[in-house]
């Protein structure tokens, strides 16, 4: 596990994580997850003469997908506080690749907790072409320093 700090953050710091490939077994694991058995999620031939022309992925199936991918570092000092302005760019299909471009845009100190701090983070979340289908800022709580400096 790492151990990065509020102070180790920089505000303009990125990084691109790995791609991960929307399966139909997502999908469908996902509609059964939560309930959401719409059609042009799950109905080929009904999608077909929908907007999009074919099924496609659930978005919060796409943000859980893009939370996870940013969070396949633990950092042993930190943990999500909550994620804030998150919006469906452009729809994500079946065998369609994502990755997601991490921003650090903001560090302010917790008024509530003297050792800890608020990063925020904008992710954007691309396909194989580079399209932004999703943007989210995700909030973190990190502790201030290790205190052995």
């Amino acid at each position: 596990m790492n151990a990065i700090y509020f102070d180790d953050y920089a505000v303009g710091q990125s990084h691109t994580t790995p791609g991960r490939t929307i399966t139909e077994a997502d999908v469908v694991f996902h509609a059964g997850q939560i309930g959401d058995l719409y059609p042009h999620h799950l109905d080929e031939e009904w999608s077909k003469d929908g907007p999009f022309g074919t099924r496609i992925a659930h978005g919060t199936l796409v943000f859980s997908i893009a939370s996870g991918l940013i969070a396949r570092e633990i950092n042993a000092v930190s943990f999500s506080y909550g994620y804030d302005r998150l919006r469906f760019v452009r729809p994500v299909h079946i065998g369609d690749t994502i990755t997601v471009v991490v921003e650090v845009t903001e560090k302010r100190l917790d008024p509530k907790r003297d050792d800890h701090g608020f990063v925020h983070e904008k992710g954007t979340v691309v396909n194989q072409r580079g399209e932004t289908v999703l943007v989210f800022t995700h909030i973190a709580s990190v502790e201030i320093s290790s205190g052995l400096g």
